[in-house]
This record gives structure tokens, C-alpha cells and sequence, in this order.
């Protein structure tokens, strides 16, 4: 990528990132996604039109996804934006057990959201006490991508952190190159002993970057850091699991412990 054009890309075009468009389904749990239709998409949390989003906005009477997991008894944690206009919100576990879900809490500008669900969303994931992650330290992510266009299951992906702010150098996330895509909103990024490290948040819009810089930027994904999830749970009277990084895991080890803990999120508007 030619480095210059870049910065006064992002410096002067607050559009070259938005949210990431969700695909619309059938009714969950069992049949798939129509066919793939790009929501009106929201701008990112913090930042105007800073990032593609998985749990973007559709127009009312629509039905969008996201992910969201546990994180106590009956209470379950997203991304303000995957629930943000919706009439009706379902949870659906990996045992393929469907559940209604209502709002406790909000944050529009950490782009978190508490809620309870009206079933067992799974044994609560425990976050990460420290220490603060590190550039190049590895990160996997678990959700629900693409879901029924892709695998009806969730899906892991693996990467690294990049770095240690967000777009214009947003210091409540990091930015990581583990692949997400339209869905993976509200889902943990796992650090590889398996701790949850942060909420998966948006994407880079390459499309548009590549139609400035002639150039298509590749894994410029972002996560809202652990703390700043942490703080918000315990605003809200809620006290988190936490644990310290231990030894390193495999991905396949970190994905199974997050399985019976994650869940695909449908929002009807």
C-alpha cells in the first residue's frame, strides 16, 4: 500500500470505513439465509462511517444477526449496534436450544449491550485480568459469520493483534488481522488461553480504501478492549469472571472452550 496516500485517506475521507452489512435469514435456528443482502449499515462507535459491522442496521420489519456470549447466569453480552432498533431478540445456543432475550443495559458509545436471556445462554466465559495484550500476540475469534450462508455452526478464525488502538487512534479497542466478516459482531476475541480479550466490533471498508489508494488493505479488523467491556459490566452491578493468561492453547483447544458459550443473536426490527 502506498503509506502516504493512506493516512491522508483516513484523514480526510471519515467515510472510508462503515459498518459491516448483515445478511438477511429465515427464522432461526434451522433455515438459512436468504440471499445475501447488504443491511444500510451504521457508522462505527466512536468514529463516523470508521468501519464495516456485523450487526448493522436493516430497515424496519427486517431481521438481522449477530453474536453474543455468557458471561453469568442468564446474562449475555453484544454489541450495542447488533441490537440497536430491534422489536424482538432471540438467542440460540450451540445445543440448537431458542430463547427470547431483553435488554438490561446499553452503551451506545462503548458499543456494548447486557442482556437476559430467558434460558441457559452456556457456562459464562471468563475475561482476561491481565496483562494488557501485546502487538503481535495471538487472538482467535468464535461467532456466527455469514450464518446458514456459511456453516450453520460457529465459525474460528485466528489472527494477531496489530495494534493497540482502534482507527485515528481510538483508545478503547485494538485493532486485530484474525478474518472476521458480516455477523461476527458481539462475539469474543479469545486470547490463546482461551480468556476473553476484547468484543469483536467492525472492519476496515476495503472496497472503498481500494477505490482511492488503488490498493486493498487486508485483515484491518477492530475489537473493543476487554477493559473497557469489563467496566461497563460492572457499571451495571455485575461482577465478571476473570482469570490470568495461562499457557498458550492451540486454536481448536480455545475454540471448544468457547463453544457451549456462544451464541447466534437474531434481531427482528
Amino acid at each position: 500500500m502506498r503509506r502516504a496516500v493512506a493516512v491522508l485517506l483516513l484523514a480526510a475521507l471519515p467515510a472510508a470505513a462503515q459498518p459491516l452489512p448483515t445478511r438477511k435469514p429465515e427464522p432461526l435456528p434451522y433455515n438459512p439465509f436468504a440471499a445475501a443482502q447488504p443491511g444500510a449499515g451504521q457508522p462505527g462507535v466512536g468514529q463516523p462511517g470508521a468501519a464495516r459491522d456485523p450487526g448493522a442496521t436493516l430497515p424496519r420489519g427486517g431481521i438481522s444477526s449477530g453474536t453474543a456470549f455468557a458471561i453469568g447466569p442468564r446474562l449475555v453480552l453484544t454489541n450495542a449496534h447488533v441490537i440497536r432498533g430491534c422489536r424482538d431478540i432471540r438467542l440460540r445456543t450451540s445445543g440448537g436450544a431458542e430463547f427470547p432475550a431483553s435488554r438490561r443495559a446499553e452503551d451506545p458509545e462503548r458499543d456494548l449491550a447486557l442482556l437476559v436471556a430467558e434460558g441457559d445462554p452456556g457456562p459464562a466465559l471468563a475475561f482476561r485480568r491481565g496483562p494488557p495484550l501485546r502487538r503481535g500476540e495471538g487472538v482467535v475469534t468464535y461467532g456466527f459469520p455469514l450464518a446458514g450462508l456459511l456453516s450453520s455452526g460457529p465459525t474460528l478464525t485466528t489472527g494477531e493483534v496489530s495494534a493497540l488502538s482502534g482507527l485515528r487512534d481510538n483508545p478503547a479497542q485494538i485493532q486485530i488481522s484474525a478474518p472476521v466478516q458480516p455477523g461476527n459482531s458481539g462475539g469474543p476475541l479469545l486470547d490463546r488461553s482461551g480468556l476473553v480479550a476484547g468484543i469483536v466490533t467492525s472492519k476496515l471498508n476495503a472496497q472503498r480504501v481500494a477505490q482511492v489508494t488503488g490498493d486493498i488493505p487486508q485483515n484491518v479488523n477492530f475489537a473493543i478492549k476487554g477493559e473497557q467491556a469489563l467496566a461497563f459490566l460492572r457499571e451495571n452491578g455485575v461482577t465478571p469472571r476473570l482469570g490470568d493468561a495461562g499457557p498458550v492453547r492451540d486454536a481448536a483447544a480455545v475454540g471448544e472452550a468457547a463453544h457451549d458459550s456462544t451464541l447466534l443473536l437474531r434481531c427482528q426490527r
